[in-house]
């Protein structure tokens, strides 16, 4: 074996691991997955296999970094409201003057990726409590739980993507219309706005506000891709730990 990073995919648990067993209730092969760094020295391995798999350390390896996700997307949000970081444009929003980007009251990251995202990470967190699920049911809500966070997780990056696609809503003009005015100019762009920063000249008031808008729903976007991955994952991984049960306790 070479002196670098090797995984080695082995169906027949035979040719790795001697007087391994096979799977005890279905008699097959089992299949393990070995990382190594170097031939002498082992960076770690991952035994994946029904009897000894950690469906619970696999939770919580999950359930942190959503956590950390559902908070960056709940502050993006709420800061959306506030372009050029004053408030008096959300309170002449809330007086019938529109101020405010549309896809922002539709509160993607506060709702979608937020909340949605951040009760299943708690009861994902839970359920890998002592690094090893407490049952075959915790697993199984936690499959429900996850589907929560992707169906949050697709609200949040579908308002992001139509955030960045339709720009910010700002006091405007160009050489069509030289008349300075409140509204979307980038609506009709299909977002060729992104490129073309010479556009973003356009708006007026807010100052900065494309810069700030494309910024946030970026990373409403961004975070939004990785709290769908991560709940894909949750969900085969509570599908296994569902079926399989709970580790076994051995390292």
């Amino acid at each position: 074996m070479s002196n670098h990073s090797v995984c080695a995919l082995i169906t027949d648990s035979s040719t790795f691991f001697h007087n391994t067993p096979t799977h005890p209730h279905t008699g097959g092969q089992i299949l393990y997955i070995v990382i190594y760094l170097t031939q002498e020295s082992p960076l770690c391995y991952f035994v994946l296999s029904p009897a000894n798999m950690c469906t619970g350390a696999c939770a919580k390896v999950i359930a942190v970094p959503l956590y950390v996700l559902a908070l960056v997307s709940i502050i993006c949000n709420i800061v959306l409201f506030f372009p050029d970081l004053k408030t008096e444009y959300a309170a002449a929003d809330r007086d019938g003057h529109p101020r405010i980007t549309e896809e922002v009251k539709y509160m993607g990251g506060v709702i979608g990726g937020g909340i949605m995202v951040l009760i299943p990470a708690i009861h994902i967190h839970l359920t890998s409590s002592g690094k090893c699920c407490a049952n075959r049911c915790g697993m199984f809500l936690s499959i429900g739980f996850a589907a929560v966070g992707v169906a949050g997780a697709v609200y949040s990056l579908s308002a992001a993507a139509l955030g960045l696609s339709n720009g910010p809503l700002c006091y405007w003009s160009n050489s069509q219309n030289p008349f300075p005015r409140w509204g979307i100019p980038f609506a009709n762009s299909s977002g060729s706005y992104l490129t073309e920063k010479h556009m973003w000249n356009w708006c007026i008031i807010p100052e900065g506000v494309v810069e700030f808008n494309v910024g946030l729903f970026s990373t409403l976007l961004v975070a939004a891709s990785i709290e769908l991955i991560l709940c894909s994952i949750q969900m085969i991984n509570g599908l296994f730990g569902c079926i399989c049960g709970t580790c076994s306790g051995k390292e």
